[in-house]
């Protein structure tokens, strides 16, 4: 990952709270050529020491691959717009505002017994907040045995971690109140908006 130092995310706090809030990633191997898959990857245990875990189809052409100590990538994207330099008071050149964060990690297979734990916790985090949630256990067992024999799961032990936020460091107040008004105004913006705000301490 290119960090420019002012852009560069490295609080353990940071990182583990991105991962959590943007949990779908997208799953980087090398093959007979490198892989991608986009999957949703869950957290285990504390900021400071932590685990990944996730899961793919047997039929995704990256099955093949996984095998205990494979090394892999994942990437998690936040929010990100484009930023014209007409917004700006003075003339300056256009960019695009952007947060990250990559996870180099060492694949171990799970246990069928840990793929479905694993996928109790998938299932019960995104269930929570629906109205009328249907967690794991209320999925018809039938169902779930015939499910499970075609996916695998891993863990995704954390060997190196890069942030990064570029969210207009450096420039002054009147063009960040700019950039986040025109940004808002502008459709599925708000939350990019809304980072550069909590970054220039604005809210």
């Amino acid at each position: 990952m290119y960090q420019p130092k002012k852009y560069k995310k490295d609080d353990p706090e940071f990182i583990f709270k991105f991962i959590q809030h943007h949990p779908f990633a997208t799953f980087i191997i090398n093959g007979d050529r490198l892989l991608a898959t986009h999957i949703p990857v869950l957290t285990h245990g504390t900021a400071k020491d932590f685990i990944l875990f996730a899961h793919i189809a047997n039929h995704n052409e990256q099955f093949k691959y996984l095998e205990d100590g494979k090394e892999a990538l994942l990437i998690f994207q936040g929010a990100h717009g484009y930023v014209s330099s007409s917004w700006y008071k003075e003339k300056d050149i256009s960019t695009w505002d952007y947060s990250a964060v990559h996870v180099n990690v060492k694949l171990k297979i799970q246990s069928r017994e840990e793929l479905e734990d694993s996928l109790q916790k998938l299932v019960a985090t995104f269930e929570k907040p629906q109205e009328k949630p249907l967690y794991y256990n209320d999925i018809p067992k039938k169902m779930l045995e015939d499910h499970l024999p075609l996916i695998s799961g891993f863990w995704c032990e954390v060997e190196k971690i890069q942030g990064i936020a570029k969210l207009h460091q450096g420039y002054n107040k009147e063009d960040i109140e700019s950039v986040t008004s025109h940004l808002e105004q502008q459709q599925n913006n708000s939350a990019l908006s809304e980072n550069i705000k909590k970054e220039h301490k604005c809210i």
